[in-house]
């Protein structure tokens, strides 16, 4: 049996990775619009399985549930509903992201579902590449990701929320929360945030090469920046606050589990302190 590597090379991967970030955006307004909504919008991500990129089961009107799948591995994206009813809507035939939205929304329609679409989240015709090597590379660096990621979870304290792939960024990612409060006044009303430190993987686009981030908030600059971190790792200033691994560090490292998840750890055990009241 071929052992594959964790963080496979994702050269190449930008067609691909295009066309993935908008079938995902095209996915993500069905729950959007029908999900059960959760107040810090985890409703509309995806999950990580085994067998592709799925959403939360979202309910039926007249009782039972459907959920949207990504196949990575059949390229594919599935519609299942607990009566047994299995729609799949080819990723390989070209379909521009406007085309894939309106067949998933005509889809849901059959189903008795019918809402306001946020259709500008994946009205797209331009035509779209999809190469099924470069999926199944980008699958298997978020599968190993999504598995460091929860690895990481076991010894944290406090809350924090699920490992997650959002449509809008294309990046996955969960975030810690921490005890310490901030309060700012948006349009004239005064709200409150928990402090949190993110973990994540972004998969790059044509400007910037794929990277693993964990980014505290706030980001207090001066009890930070001097801490060193692992090996590849740095502390980042420049747009964003937080610190930044390239992907490429660990690309065909047989290490590169344990030096991902020594990096999550590292940020954490320096950055928590800052984030508790």
């Amino acid at each position: 049996m071929t052992t594959r590597q964790l963080f496979p090379s994702l050269a190449g991967f930008e067609p691909t990775r295009k066309t993935l970030h908008l079938y995902a955006n095209a996915v993500g307004v069905i729950p959007r619009a029908h999900g059960i909504a959760h107040p810090k919008w985890w409703h509309i991500s995806l999950k990580i399985r085994p067998d592709g990129l799925v959403t939360d089961n979202i309910p039926l009107p007249h009782g039972g549930s459907f959920f949207l799948r990504m196949d990575l591995i059949h390229h594919v994206i599935h519609l299942t509903t607990s009566t047994g009813d299995d729609l799949t809507f080819s990723m390989t035939a070209g379909l521009t992201a406007t085309q894939m939205g309106e067949k998933l929304i005509a889809a849901v329609a059959d189903l008795g579902l019918r809402a306001e679409y946020a259709r500008e989240k994946f009205e797209n015709d331009e035509p779209r590449v999809y190469e099924p090597d470069k999926a199944v590379a980008f699958f298997t660096a978020v599968t190993n990701a999504d598995l460091v990621f929860k690895r990481h979870q076991s010894i944290l304290d406090g809350n924090y929320g699920p490992v997650q792939l959002w449509p809008h960024g294309f990046d996955l990612a969960f975030e810690w929360f921490g005890t310490r409060t901030e309060t700012y006044e948006e349009h004239g009303e005064v709200k409150t945030y928990p402090s949190q430190l993110n973990l994540g993987f972004y998969p790059g686009n044509e400007h910037t090469e794929p990277y693993f981030y964990s980014n505290p908030w706030p980001f207090e600059a001066d009890k930070l920046l001097d801490k060193p971190l692992p090996k590849g790792a740095r502390w980042f200033t420049e747009g964003w606050q937080g610190s930044i691994f390239p992907y490429s560090e660990l690309e065909g490292d047989e290490n590169a589990a344990e030096r991902l998840l020594t990096y999550a750890r590292t940020v954490y055990e320096v950055a928590a302190p800052t984030l508790l009241a």
